[in-house]
């Protein structure tokens, strides 16, 4: 509608020849600016006596909000890692066998390796039994408050099993 009215505005301007700096002069905004409009929003909160930052005052910490967050780190993570490998496996001399000797020449320990593969294992572990747990839920399962819960303990169970089966190999 602000549309329609602006064009015919200009055609008027153009029509009569009239200069363009008195065709804006006598235009008035049809609403209120995005500014306003939130300044609206924050007195309005002000005055019944909400909170300024929900994230700080109002949402605590669950264990599916955590799941949620880790979900989406271990997702990133792996897709660096990926990335970070295959740039390094095409751009490094010598082949795998070459760094495998070398990492068995540090002689490190078996509880430093141990972490090592931990480390590596636990985001695709994580990512994997979290996104099963995904997949229920586009099935239309599992929404429940105490199901979500003890699925989220579920996965976090599996998630350390399945993990430390991995590192132990």
């Amino acid at each position: 509608m602000a549309a329609l009215l602006l064009r015919h505005a200009g055609r008027q301007c153009l029509r009569s020849q009239l200069s363009p700096v008195f065709c804006l002069r006598n235009a008035i905004p049809m609403t209120t600016t995005a500014r306003q409009e939130a300044d609206r929003i924050f007195e309005k909160n002000i005055r019944l006596n909400r909170p300024v930052s929900p994230h700080i005052t109002v949402y605590k910490w669950s264990l599916p909000m955590m799941l949620s967050i880790t979900h989406r780190g271990t997702g990133v993570a792996m897709t660096a890692g990926v990335s970070l490998f295959s740039l390094a496996a095409l751009t490094l001399p010598g082949d795998y066998a070459t760094y495998l000797e070398l990492i068995k020449s540090l002689h490190l320990g078996p509880a430093l390796i141990y972490s090592a593969k931990f480390a590596v294992a636990f985001p695709l572990m994580f990512h994997t039994w979290n996104g099963i747990r995904h997949l229920v839920w586009d099935m239309g399962k599992g929404f429940k408050i105490p199901q979500v819960y003890q699925s989220a303990i579920i996965v976090l169970a599996l998630t350390f099993i399945s993990t430390a089966s991995i590192a132990a190999m």
